[in-house]
């Protein structure tokens, strides 16, 4: 019932430089895996893929099936500029497609961010040898062999091996009842106090427009360091099970966010669209981690529920946006105060935008350790201040793609 996914370690990391990228890495890539990932590029149906790195160009396209690596960008549908350390992280999975135009290390002078991210999946399949996903790869089964019911909800007086089966097959948990309504009311009153105390530039928060014009604080950074009652709760044994829930070895990360839904949110980080948290890179150093949300104030169909797409973290799919070639259907996880959700890391997920009333949760969760020999180090472009600075990101997306053939990219709207 493992949901331990990874496939390389920190400690291997080490610069790679362009001309090895073209020598070795890819050539030896395409020998092991050009069949699958051309598969999934077929599949997908993209355009050629030009690489400009520091003035050495090449392209990964496809023939009979077989991905192939050439000289030149001229046949290219989709050409990225970027540093040789930027293609180094790429093949690497430290950072993603879409990861290298968030933090603003590409930029595309062909094609749009669309085919940029469009083949995100099929290099996951030439450099790990991860099938890109096709309709009907996946299915789910309970313990007996029958078909799963994702509509189920748990209780802590449940199974803990049928809840361990459920997420490792659906993704995703929720559990109901956790906390009381007081401790609850507790913990939101520490939101309350932090987002009123929040600037634009402190560097511990996101901000987001709303249809009046109004810029307004939605997510307290760091809420783990600020809350004493959410400490206390995340050491509860009503919430610490769940990190030993699938054997793998979980540990909670000491870290959590305090989020507020507002209505009419048009612009900024407020209500994601469809995502995985790993949509940045690294999922074959750090999937699958759980992260759990605290329904502080419930949440529906008209107050932003949460979205997921049962057993999307075992699709190689992309994973910042809804491909249109994906079949898993999505769920809406309806909770009440007190309940808590948990979805993998590789699971596609989404806030729907509340429409009636706004709500507030607290999201936290469990990390895996180390593997064995590994040496984790830590990476600035995960660090608190990247954290920070991602408040600004659309623009920053916006600021990669290709002006001549852009399709702007916009958080909350599914592809």
């Amino acid at each position: 019932m493992t949901v331990d996914h990874r496939t390389r370690r920190e400690a291997d990391v080490r610069d790679i430089s362009v001309e090895e990228v073209l020598d070795s890495v890819l050539p030896e890539a395409i020998g092991a895996h050009g069949d699958l990932a051309g598969r999934g590029a077929r599949y997908k149906g993209v355009a050629p893929l030009g690489f400009d790195a520091e003035g050495t160009t090449f392209s990964l396209g496809y023939d009979d099936d077989r991905l192939v690596l050439t000289a030149g960008v001229e046949d290219a549908g989709v050409v990225a500029e970027l540093s040789a350390d930027a293609l180094s992280d790429l093949v690497q999975d430290s950072q993603s497609t879409m990861g290298l135009a968030m933090t603003s290390r590409v930029q595309l002078r062909a094609g749009n961010i669309d085919g940029w991210i469009s083949w995100e999946p099929i290099l996951r399949a030439l450099l790990d040898g991860r099938p890109v996903h096709e309709a009907g790869d996946i299915t789910f089964a309970d313990r007996d062999g029958g078909e799963l019911d994702l509509d189920r909800t748990f209780s802590l007086d449940d199974d803990r091996e049928e809840i361990a089966h459920f997420v490792a097959e659906a993704g995703f948990l929720h559990i109901t009842d956790v906390f009381t309504e007081a401790e609850m009311a507790g913990l939101s009153a520490d939101i309350d106090e932090w987002i009123a105390a929040a600037t634009p530039d402190d560097g511990e928060s996101w901000w987001a427009e709303d249809d009046t014009g109004t810029s307004q604080a939605v997510r307290v950074l760091f809420f783990y360091d600020k809350s004493e009652k959410l400490r206390d709760l995340v050491a509860d044994e009503r919430y610490r099970w769940l990190g030993e829930l699938t054997g793998d070895g979980h540990v909670h990360r000491k870290s959590a966010e305090g989020l507020v839904k507002p209505l009419g949110i048009v612009k900024g980080l407020s209500d994601l669209p469809w995502h995985k948290d790993c949509g940045q890179g690294r999922h074959s150093y750090m999937c699958n981690s759980l992260t759990c949300g605290i329904s502080v104030t419930g949440a529906d169909r008209v107050s932003g529920a949460l979205g997921v797409i049962p057993g999307s973290h075992r699709a190689n799919t992309i994973a910042t946006g809804r491909d249109r070639h994906l079949d898993l259907q999505p769920r809406m996880l309806e909770t009440r105060t007190g309940d808590v959700t948990v979805h993998c890391s590789d699971t596609l997920h989404r806030a729907h935008p509340p429409v009636e009333r706004p709500r507030q949760v607290v999201y936290s969760g469990f990390g895996l350790a180390p593997l064995e020999g590994d040496a984790v180090k830590p990476n600035p472009r995960y660090s608190r201040e990247a954290r920070a600075e991602l408040t600004d990101v659309q623009d920053r997306i916006s600021a990669a793609d290709n002006p001549a053939a852009a399709r702007r990219y916009q958080p909350g709207r599914g592809r």
